[in-house]
Parts: C-alpha cells; structure tokens; sequence
C-alpha cells in the first residue's frame, strides 16, 4: 500500500499565467497491525492540468465532436488520461510530466517531488453557472506494473484579470522589480512580478472615484435620487449607495436592492431562440422607507462569486437590480387620526394603492489577489488517495 498526497503550498486559487506548484509525496506506511512489511513498486507517475467544460443540455446547444480525433488508446486503462471519468468535454491542458519511473519505497519511507507549471492566459476562469461549468484539475496519474492506472485530482481555481497577456516584463533585471536579498528562480520571479502586476492594476481599476446621480421617477414624477461614488469593484469588496427621498414629488414606501449576475448563452449556441437570461442573487437589502428623508445600503460581493467575463459559449454580467414601490396618494393621506379625544393616536392606513416599477444599474466586478480568495476557497490544499 502506498499513500499518495498532493499539496498546494500558497492555495487553491491562482491568476491565469501564475505558476502552479504542488508538492506530491508517496509514502510506503508503516503499519502497526502488519507482522511482515515490505519494499513497494511504482511503474510510473505523471501530472498534467486541464480544464474540464460542462454544458446544460436543456440550455446550451454545442456543435457535435469531431468523432476523427477519438484516441482509441483512451479506451486502455493503462493510458494516462486525466479526464478520464470526468463529465463533460476537456478544452484546456497542459502538457504531461512525468514524475519519476521505477520508484522502490522500503516500509517508512517516502520521497516527495515538486510540480511546477504555467497555468495558460487563454483560459476560461473557474465557473459553476446554471448553463455552463469551468472546472479546472490537476491530475495525478500513479501505476504498479501490470495494474491499472490511479488518478489523484486536485480541483483548484484559476481567475481572470484581462490585460496581463499583452504585459511584457522588463528584459534588464536591473530595473525590473525585485528583492535583492532573497535569491529567486526566474520562474518564481516573474510570477512575483506577475502578482505584484496584477495586484496593482486592480487597485487602479477600483479606486477611482466620481459621483454618479441617478434620478428614480415613474411615470407620475419623481421619487427620489440614487447616489454612487463608484461603478468598478473588486471581488470581495461593498457595493454601497444611497437614497435620497426628500426631493420627491412621489411618496416611497420601499425599496429593495438585489446584486445579481446574470449568465446569457450567446446566440449561436442557445437552444432555442430568445431563451432567458439566468440571474443569480448574491446579496439584498430590503427597507419600509416612507417618511424617509435619505437611506443607504451595503452589499457584500462574495469572494467565492465569478468575476464578469467573456467566452465564445457563455457571457457573465454584474448588476444592481432596484425595485421601487410608491404610493398611489399623497404623503398626507398615509396617516390617519385614530381618536377624537384630548390624547391623539396617528396609525397607518389599512389599504393603499401603491405603483411598483423596477431599473437595472450594471456594475464591473474583478478579481483580487488570489491569496486573499484562497481563505474562502471551498477547495481544500491537500489531497490523498492510497493506492
């Protein structure tokens, strides 16, 4: 029996053009029941990423396979596949490495081996929609002679920052950025400089500030107006705006505020035509407002929620989702005298005509430092199989 285990030592979060390592160990155990232990062999070992891309049949519509480039040695168990089993169709993979051949373990011992790889900039990022499914692996693929083939996968998360592809890093190392007390691999310090990059263009991107005035109306006048210092955020950051009803012609009794994504298949690809838009809600405010004079709210972007992006299949979009309802009377006529004695009661009306109407105000959500999403992350950074 040999235990295998894999090991992402910063997380299981990545930006795409980071350099993915894990540490995998094999482990020859020592067993305190066994009388008799013994030496263990393995053929082989090997690793390789991929993305693997799911699709709802009842939503998504997707060109049939080329049936031409079908392997015929996939079908043989002992064939490294790391896909193998997997629902779906794998559009994204890294070349294989081979970890070792011919490994010999005497009882207690083990040997670990470092995997390091560039995860591609053309990708998709991670994504569980309702339509479609990113879902991104590595796979570690072990062998005893004459045996089939074990698969360890170790699910992990890769996002997006567009505009890191086209960055050319500085040839001259004098003036690129670096610490020139710590010795660092070249690969290790372009990926330094690619987090450093990455982190300072989103801070760029989500901190500038101006005021944005929306004025909320229906068709009997105005009831109000939205405030917004910003319309770029992100993951993991507060959506925060306010309300002011003082200059309203309109009386509001509520309002309610939903931050949603909303996931549309593009048009070639939809089953039928002029299918909805799926909408997904990740936080709401609600509040009774009449008589307010100004109201504000804050909504939490989650960190394990998908920044907006782009694909040939499907397409994510940020939005604020307001819904608005107001009275059909005046102000005046909301509150009504309870009694006619010295001690004067004012209670709420028991019936009113209200109107409701509702308006959509897109947002841009980013990624953020992957290391900060790593805390949430609901993927683990160690995994095991015994084989």
């Amino acid at each position: 029996m040999i235990e295998v285990s894999a090991k992402l030592g910063r997380g299981p979060v990545f930006l795409a053009g980071e350099v993915l390592e894990c540490v995998i160990t094999f482990t020859n155990p020592l067993s305190a029941s066994s009388t008799s232990a013994s030496s263990e062999m393995l053929a082989w070992a090997s690793a390789q990423i991929h993305c693997q891309f799911h699709a709802s049949e009842n939503r998504v519509a997707l060109p049939p396979s080329d049936g031409s480039k079908h392997d015929v040695q996939a079908e043989n168990e002992t064939v490294f596949v790391p896909n193998r089993g997997e629902r779906g169709q794998c559009i994204l993979s890294t070349p294989p490495k081979i970890l070792f051949c011919d490994l010999r373990l005497d009882p207690g011992e083990s040997k670990s081996y470092s995997y390091c790889e560039t995860l591609p900039v053309d990708g998709p990022p991670s994504f569980r929609g309702q339509s479609v499914k990113y879902v991104y692996k590595l796979t570690i693929g072990c062998q005893r002679v004459n045996s089939p083939i074990k698969l360890l996968r170790v699910p992990f998360r890769v996002l997006v920052l567009h505009g890191l592809k086209d960055y050319q890093f500085p040839q001259d190392e004098a003036v690129a950025p670096s610490n020139p007390f710590l010795e660092e691999e070249e690969g290790l310090k372009k990926d330094s400089r690619l987090a450093d990059l990455a982190t300072e263009l989103l801070m760029v991107a989500t901190s500038r500030r101006s005021l944005h005035l929306y004025n909320i109306s229906n068709t009997r006048g105005k009831v109000g107006t939205f405030c917004i210092f910003k319309t770029v955020y992100k993951i993991g950051e507060d959506v925060i705006g306010t309300f002011n009803f003082s200059e309203g012609d309109i009386p509001c009794l509520q309002f309610s505020v939903s931050l949603q994504t909303e996931e549309s298949i593009q048009e070639e690809f939809q089953r039928r035509r002029g299918q909805p838009i799926s909408f997904s809600t990740h936080a709401r405010h609600q509040e009774a407002c009449l008589h307010t004079a100004q109201s504000s709210f804050s909504l939490p972007i989650p960190l394990s929620s998908t920044p907006g992006f782009t694909t040939n299949i499907v397409s994510l979009k940020w939005r604020l989702h307001f819904e608005f309802v107001t009275s059909g009377e005046s102000a005046g006529t909301c509150l009504v005298r309870g009694s006619q004695s010295e001690a004067v009661t004012w209670t709420g009306v028991e019936q009113m005509e209200v109107d409701t109407f509702s308006w959509d105000l897109p947002i841009k959500v980013l990624p953020t430092n992957p290391i900060l999403a790593s805390y949430v992350s609901q993927f683990s950074s160690t995994n095991s199989i015994t084989i």
